[in-house]
């Protein structure tokens, strides 16, 4: 952990910690905004699930408002054209999501308890897991909670941090996270600030 420790310390002496500043600042004025932009950040969730950011910030920025109007043979083929590996799957999770689009600012406003809305929104949401959903609740200004994807475990197990595991249960998702969080108490950052931090020494990016 030391290693990996300075290397974080001395990100956040750089000009990186800006950028990550300002995406933590973006991210927390998005829970604020209409309920049609908070269900596009849902939809970039859905579709990041055995896909890739950068692939999914590329459709976001192009269906945009289509996720809530487009109908599910058009917005199928958009993602197709886009370059989706599910098109047909991802267009059915998003168009069954839409019936959550406006009790999603009601429950967010009845908790804070972000474990609790993690839990809401993978037995509600199609098509999210516990990645997608921790992913979904730190774009929209969460702070708490774990984005554990192939980028972080590989650095992890590069940290000799865990052993590689066999399939990402809940319970060993729970068990990383938890590994994750003594890691950011040790840093002096939140979860979602750490995730940033830890994917720019993996992949030299700042997504989100």
């Amino acid at each position: 952990m030391k290693d990996l420790l300075e290397s974080i310390n001395n990100l956040k002496e750089s000009k990186v910690k800006k950028i990550i500043d300002n995406k933590i600042k973006k991210f927390k004025s998005i829970r604020k905004k209409p309920a049609n932009k908070i269900f596009e950040e849902l939809c970039f969730c859905i579709l990041t699930a055995n896909y890739n950011a950068k692939g999914a910030i590329k459709i976001q920025n192009n269906i945009k408002n289509g996720f809530l109007t487009l109908s599910r043979p058009k917005l199928s083929k958009k993602l197709k054209e886009l370059g989706h590996r599910y098109p047909n799957t991802r267009a059915e999770y998003i168009l069954e999501a839409r019936k959550h689009k406006h009790s999603l600012k009601k429950i967010f406003n009845n908790t804070n308890n972000e474990y609790e809305l993690r839990e809401w929104l993978i037995k509600n949401i199609k098509g999210l897991g516990y990645k997608e959903a921790s992913h979904f609740l730190r774009n929209i200004g969460y702070k708490n909670l774990a984005i554990i994807d192939f980028h972080i475990i590989d650095l992890l197990i590069k940290n000799k941090l865990i052993i590689k595991p066999k399939t990402l249960t809940k319970n060993k998702y729970i068990e990383i996270e938890n590994r994750l969080k003594e890691l950011a108490d040790k840093s002096n950052l939140t979860l979602g600030e750490l995730d940033l931090y830890l994917w720019y020494l993996e992949t030299k990016q700042i997504l989100k």
